[in-house]
């Protein structure tokens, strides 16, 4: 897929994600390109959290929270996934943020991609495949977020508590993601959960990555 752009756009500029609701996201149309988008985005993301683990060299700070729950309670990581995400959704209810088809599927998708992947993928032995595998996971993370952000159905739910959260409390949207981020890191901790060079790795790189390939996947709506 090539970059979209508006007709009145300079040649360099991308497509903007639009503000657009459930209902205005289903009807935006290019549904044969934006579904597919969608789902491919969210089944990579999951595998792509289960190439952290499986290195196990650090995980994103998010993961580093759900592989502190599962110390604690009888479920899987990629269960653990899904229960925070439905968490963080309620916590969209005052921030008055609006889910869509993205958002919902983001919430479950994610977490059985994940542990299907954990059972078909082992530990490297060798360091070095263990570091070309946290690489990996980064990098597909990266690509992953493009491609469920450009098929424009819907913000996932952390990403929607960020923007949610910015907009509210007048905060930047990079002040808002750090001081999540930093959160959700001390209470995985807390929990047990799973912290190393992987987690600055990804904190680091993850949002370079997406930047250079959202252009790149994002859907133009008004094509």
């Amino acid at each position: 897929m090539t970059l979209s752009r508006t007709p009145t756009s300079p040649a360099s500029s991308p497509v903007p994600l639009a503000e657009l609701g459930p209902v205005a996201q289903l009807r935006a149309g290019r549904l044969g390109v934006r579904l597919p988008l969608l789902f491919v985005g969210l089944v990579v993301y999951g595998a792509s959290l289960a190439m952290m683990v499986r290195a196990d060299l650090g995980l994103a700070p998010w993961d580093v929270l759900h592989s502190g729950l599962i110390r604690h309670l009888p479920i899987t990581l990629g269960q653990a996934v899904v229960l925070m995400s439905f968490v963080v959704l309620v916590l969209w209810i005052p921030l008055k943020e609006m889910p869509g088809l993205g958002t919902i599927s983001n919430a479950i998708v994610v977490g059985v991609s994940a542990d299907a992947t954990l059972l078909v993928l082992d530990r490297p032995d060798a360091v070095a495949l263990r570091i070309a595998l946290m690489v990996a996971g980064v990098l597909t993370c990266g690509l992953a977020t493009a491609l469920y952000i450009g098929a424009q159905l819907g913000r996932g739910p952390r990403d929607g508590l960020m923007t949610g959260l910015a907009r509210r409390t007048g905060l930047s949207i990079r002040l808002v993601r750090t001081l999540l981020e930093v959160g959700v890191v001390l209470v995985g901790l807390l929990l047990g959960g799973v912290l190393g060079i992987g987690t600055i790795v990804f904190a680091l790189a993850i949002g370079p990555i997406t930047q250079v390939l959202l252009p790149i996947f994002v859907v133009d709506l008004q094509a």
